[in-house]
């Protein structure tokens, strides 16, 4: 029998609510209280934009909330299809546009937004926005694995489309294509962050496109990822430098990206699959935030709905910011999900 995870805290959004305001997501906060000195960034309100369209049934203040992310993704974005990060609270973009992460997350958003949306016309605005941004491809690995994760949302629901498509299989075959050997399967000299989308975006490929090799190479690829990063019954994730073959372990500072982006590729694979491989795995994502961890402290604070912004060898950071609570509510909708399926 498969195994089902246990149910846990529920998803809150309450704080996603308190950081923030008319003007975006604040990225920062100090404890629980955001920090509008520094401003938004489309990596957080993107990101924001992927769990908000995920949610089967958003209560109003959530739909409103996605509505303004959604206009200020499509904001930042200029008119030859690349985005701007970060933005003042003058409501002023204050770098350039570019082919980096926030470029990759406003598609894997606008794709959310376009494939789950019963809002016809904000879904036919946000596939338009993709359509514009999936002419590039980014010379960031990281930024074209977010992107191509828009592109299988897209795929989902107008597996037709050729734009998504064609982003979806080069980004693929651009995985692929790295060297590797043996003892190193992983396309990258060592691993970085939000590291289970790299395996993620395999299985989507195999999937919605059809190509059984690109499967069993994510389903391989991903299972070398998860033992990687466990020890015993716990994760014991890649830390914020990142990791390569002979450096110690477990390294610190641990960060809920991490992860919330191996969560998502092991709630793929089970869907994919029913492997209780991956039912075990995803429970371990989710226990990591109630204290599953190296550490043995909770990263999820019960009374805010934040997640604290990382595990460190002696506690954690008490800082509850966008992008963490954030990969708290990512992991716990994917535990939630795989639940109620298989209650």
């Amino acid at each position: 029998m498969t195994a089902v995870p246990v149910l846990g805290p529920p998803v809150s959004f309450d704080h996603l609510l308190r950081l923030s305001d008319a003007g975006g997501l604040f990225e920062h906060a100090e404890l629980t209280v955001p920090r509008p000195e520094h401003g938004y960034c489309v990596d957080d309100i993107a990101r924001g934009l992927v769990v908000l369209a995920r949610e089967p049934d958003p209560a109003a203040p959530l739909r409103t909330l996605a509505e303004g992310y959604l206009a200020l993704v499509v904001d930042a974005q200029s008119a030859d299809g690349r985005f701007h990060n970060r933005r003042d609270l003058t409501a002023r973009w204050t770098d350039r546009p570019s082919l980096e992460d926030c470029w990759g997350r406003a598609l894997w958003g606008l794709g959310s937004v376009a494939a789950r949306w019963d809002d016809e016309p904000r879904a036919r605005l946000a596939l338009r926005h993709f359509e514009r941004g999936a002419r590039h491809r980014s010379p960031h690995l990281r930024a074209e694995v977010f992107a191509a994760l828009g592109a299988a949302e897209v795929l989902a629901t107008h597996p037709g489309h050729r734009a998504a498509r064609r982003l979806l299989a080069t980004t693929a075959d651009r995985l692929l294509a790295a060297p590797a050997d043996d003892g190193w399967p992983w396309p990258e000299p060592r691993l970085r962050y939000a590291n289970g989308s790299v395996p993620e975006v395999l299985l989507a490929a195999g999937d919605l496109l059809a190509e059984p090799r690109l499967l069993d190479a994510g389903l391989r690829l991903l299972g070398w990822l998860l033992d990687l990063e466990t020890t015993g019954d716990r994760l014991s994730v890649t830390p914020v430098g990142g990791w390569a073959r002979g450096e110690v372990r477990p390294g610190y500072d641990q960060q809920p990206i991490e992860v919330a982006a191996l969560a998502d590729a092991c709630a793929r694979a089970l869907a994919l699959t029913g492997d209780p491989r991956w039912a075990a795995g995803l429970e371990r994502c989710r226990t990591w935030f109630l204290g599953a961890n190296d550490t043995g402290v909770m990263l999820l604070d019960v009374i805010s709905g934040g997640g604290c912004d990382g595990l460190m060898e002696h506690g954690r950071n008490e800082n509850q910011g966008a992008e963490s609570t954030i990969a708290l509510i990512s992991t716990l909708q994917r535990s939630a999900a795989v639940t109620v399926a298989r209650s």
